[in-house]
């Protein structure tokens, strides 16, 4: 996966109208957008489709898939369908249910991204533990790309020595959670951003701002 400026846009707004006036002013910059849960539930799995249709972008699916093997077949599958061109997958369920996930992701011609740590505070009690486990896991089932957080740039580049340099890296977390694009960017491929441009009173110039600190 290329991505345009080093920037993927998390698009979590659930107004269709709100949606399109943000990827109006970003998608000049972007070619890849991260749709999760709020605006797919809000607007219907089809509004995938729709935005790869009007803005010709890339769309990651963030449903963070965590189930057993059977059921994430399912949901990758249904998720590619609607036009996803990849889909995050947790990586705590085990080498089991990422591998269904894997499989399916390939049967599409397309990808999954590995979950390894959250960018939140919280994910420090349950998944820092296990972070490394879940980067080398996928490093030894074959994967390619992976999600490592912006707000712990320790923890960024210990997934990044793990998982190698050929490996793809995208990471949440620059902007309203403490990040900051330019250490992001030692490690990571691509920086996840969300409420910074989406909540700003221009998005545009948000978005011109980030993209002339990289």
């Amino acid at each position: 996966m290329k991505v345009k400026n080093q920037i993927i846009l998390a698009l979590d707004v659930e107004d269709k109208d709100e949606a399109y006036k943000i990827l109006d002013q970003t998608t000049p910059y972007l070619n890849t957008i991260k749709i999760g849960y709020p605006i797919t539930l809000a607007l219907g799995p089809q509004i995938i489709q729709q935005i790869k249709d009007d803005y010709n972008v890339q769309i990651i699916a963030d449903f963070k898939v965590a189930d057993i093997d059977a059921t994430n077949e399912k949901i990758v599958n249904t998720t590619l369908n609607w036009g996803a061109d990849s889909i995050i997958v947790h990586g705590f369920t085990g080498d089991d249910s990422v591998l269904a996930a894997k499989n399916m992701a390939e049967k599409n011609n397309k990808e999954i991204f590995l979950l390894t740590e959250m960018s939140h505070p919280g994910a420090d009690r349950f998944l820092k533990p296990v972070a490394e486990e879940i980067a080398q896991m996928g490093v030894d089932m074959g994967i390619k790309n992976y999600v490592a957080p912006a707000t712990k740039t320790d923890r960024l580049a210990k997934i990044r020595e793990i998982v190698g340099d050929e490996a793809f890296i995208i990471s949440p977390g620059v902007g309203v959670q403490g990040g900051k694009i330019q250490d992001t960017l030692k490690y990571a491929d691509a920086a996840i951003i969300g409420r910074s441009i989406y909540n700003s009173d221009n998005p545009q110039q948000t978005l011109e701002d980030l993209i002339n600190m990289i």
